[in-house]
């Protein structure tokens, strides 16, 4: 007799008493799908430790970027603030931005050196100076950084830095804190914008709501002291040096693609050597023709332009180190928490009182500059995330339905009644 017949017969006495005696859940081969389960389950389960230690190492790594992440976010949000505000203190003896910001850049140059600090006492398989400069200079091109390539691709984008630094400490000088801080982040918008009609990146609705609502929060920022006075021009300035920086990110972008950390900490270097080199002599100009003068070396206020210079270093190189660390969302989520880190010491250090008008703007462009940090899958995860939700309610219906027809055959039975079920 084949084994494969019996076996099959079996299935079919079984099947036929589960049938006749009304067992719940029946469906025809049920016993042989459950021998097939088993032996899958079986198969699945020959070696668990080996799941059960992948799934650790999955957490493990997700928790460590979450608490670095925390980490991430609180520096780079006090490193901001803590920037912005040692600007308005500076501002009250010595009103220099340009020379602040020649002097900020110029800090730049201890970027790399800080990264290879980093790569000596963190990797294990060491390199040379030599070998990395080499290595991380190829952001340039396979040639490496030549004076050519020096001069054409880090002229325009040294330039750029200068203007968005420059043009944000101006704003400073006409706008509290907050408001500063609050209309840089529409940057994030600006670079959506320039991204779609340059780069041709991918269209996105939800994008474009958070680039209106910038724009509105812009418009009612310059509406709060009714288009006259240094509002306007605060508010004009802050747009400058947002739109300057966009434009920053989207040339690096076309030009030098994405670089690793390795990669970006030369390219800032050298962009505090050109700007060492090469903008050294405006500050000259502008102190000779008074336009930022100072009576003498001894007067400058070294203490809080080193405290700028410092803390805006160390912004920069929570940036780029945070993308290693952590997830990008994180950072850019410190970077908006700089505004009610504003709000809160300008409320109690400075006394500042904000209008509602203020507060309106300040929340619709913080709303806008979240909205940004969207995925581009973000509906499609988000219909995922519904059809679960619709599905495992359904499985909770399903079960409560089975529940309470089991209760009712159970009483059935005990009164004496039977429901056997057709063929």
């Amino acid at each position: 007799m084949d084994v494969k017949a019996a076996s099959n017969g079996v299935s079919t006495i079984e099947d036929r008493i589960l049938r006749i005696t009304g067992y719940y859940g029946y469906y025809p081969g049920y016993s042989s799908h459950q021998r097939e389960e088993a032996s899958e389950n079986r198969t699945e389960n020959i070696n668990p430790d080996n799941n059960v230690k992948t799934r650790c190492q999955t957490c493990t790594s997700a928790f460590f970027k979450i608490f670095w992440g925390f980490l991430v976010i609180l520096s780079v949000s006090s490193s901001w603030v803590g920037t912005t505000q040692i600007v308005k203190v500076t501002y009250k003896n010595f009103h220099c931005p340009f020379f602040m910001t020649w002097f900020s850049t110029n800090w730049n140059i201890m970027f790399f050196p800080v990264y290879y600090s980093g790569h000596l006492a963190s990797a294990q398989e060491k390199q040379t100076l030599i070998k990395k400069i080499r290595e991380c200079s190829r952001i340039f091109g396979e040639e490496g950084l030549t004076l050519r390539l020096f001069l054409k691709r880090t002229a325009p984008f040294s330039i750029l830095w200068t203007l968005t630094n420059y043009l944000y400490l101006l704003a400073l000088k006409k706008l509290t804190a907050t408001d500063v801080s609050a209309l840089f982040c529409c940057n994030k918008a600006f670079v959506f914008l320039l991204s779609w009609i340059v780069l041709k990146d991918k269209f996105m609705g939800v994008r474009i709501v958070a680039a209106i609502m910038a724009i509105t929060g812009i418009v009612m920022m310059a509406y709060a002291d009714g288009f006259h006075g240094d509002s306007i021009i605060g508010v004009a300035l802050v747009v400058g040096s947002a739109s300057t920086s966009a434009l920053y990110k989207v040339l690096f972008k076309m030009f030098l693609g994405s670089a690793n950390f390795g990669e970006a900490a030369y390219f800032i270097s050298t962009l505090g050597f050109f700007n060492l080199i090469f903008i050294s002599s405006a500050p000259v100009i502008l102190y000779f023709t008074k336009v930022e003068y100072w009576s003498s070396f001894s007067a400058l206020p070294w203490g809080y332009l080193c405290g700028v210079a410092g803390l805006w270093l160390a912004f920069n190189i929570l940036v780029n180190v945070g993308v290693v660390l952590t997830y990008p969302i994180l950072i850019s989520i410190g970077t908006v928490l700089s505004v009610p880190g504003n709000a809160a010491v300008d409320l109690m250090k400075h006394e500042v009182i904000f209008s509602m008008v203020r507060l309106t703007a300040t929340t619709i462009i913080c709303i806008g500059f979240l909205l940004m940090l969207l995925p581009e899958e973000w509906d499609e995860i988000t219909l995922r995330f519904i059809n679960r939700l619709k599905e495992k309610k359904n499985e909770d219906q399903t079960e409560d339905t089975t529940e309470s027809s089991v209760h009712t055959r159970s009483r059935s039975r005990a009164n004496g009644t039977v429901s056997i079920p057709l063929a």
